[in-house]
């Protein structure tokens, strides 16, 4: 990835998108690539343009950014993809992480902490607004009947001993460095670790790795964005 990250704005709200990017455009190492007001819209400028990052709404004309999301993630070299929305109903946080997004914010959250979110994005590592864990958790916690449980646990038990205590520190929010300072390990090393996880966990990004873990029981810091 290059110095200056490039990010795709995707909401049918044109006060929305001159916001953001009038935001994004005062840092020196974002870039606003292109604009769309729609799902089908945003999926097509993103094969054209390349983004590494998506700012991609929910409630949108033609195409929603569910919808828009499971097609980014399913090409090739697909972009990050951050769901920003006034909405934090469970359905969308679990529908949106489901579909591949790497992080979940909402729209009241600070400029400040969207471009963080942003930077943490594009260098791999989730991001959630703290009222959206907490939403998550309360979810994890109330879903008893569905059988998750037992689910995740039986995904955990195809895990070695090491991979399983990477994955539990993705499920505490850590990025690839701070794992491996804390398991005396190289990043590249991490890096193998957790792409191990995504097939021996059936997941494609870091908050479903995080999800399981939750499932599963196992303890957390319940963060996942520091």
């Amino acid at each position: 990835m290059s110095d200056v990250t490039g990010v795709l704005v995707v909401d049918d709200d044109p006060l929305v998108r001159s916001a953001l990017a009038l935001m994004l455009g005062g840092q020196p190492d974002i870039a606003v690539v292109g604009e769309a007001a729609d799902g089908r819209a945003g999926v097509a400028l993103a094969r054209e343009l390349r983004p590494d990052v998506v700012l991609m709404d929910i409630r949108m004309p033609v195409l929603d950014g569910l919808a828009a999301t499971r097609l980014l993630h399913a090409e090739p070299r697909p972009p990050r993809v951050i769901v920003l929305t006034t909405f934090d109903a469970d359905d969308y946080v679990v529908g949106a992480l489901a579909a591949g997004a790497d992080g979940f914010l909402l729209k009241d959250t600070p400029p400040g902490e969207i471009v963080a979110a942003i930077r943490k994005v594009a260098d791999g590592d989730p991001m959630l607004s703290p009222s959206v864990t907490r939403t998550l958790i309360e979810r994890v916690r109330t879903d008893s009947g569905s059988g998750r449980a037992a689910e995740a646990q039986r995904r955990l038990e195809r895990l070695t001993e090491r991979e399983l205590e990477v994955a539990t520190a993705v499920g505490r929010g850590l990025s690839n460095a701070e794992i491996a300072r804390e398991l005396h390990l190289s990043v590249p090393t991490v890096k193998g670790h957790v792409s191990r996880l995504f097939e021996k966990l059936e997941t494609t990004n870091r908050v479903q790795i995080a999800l399981t873990i939750r499932d599963a029981g196992h303890p957390v810091d319940g963060s996942y964005s520091s």
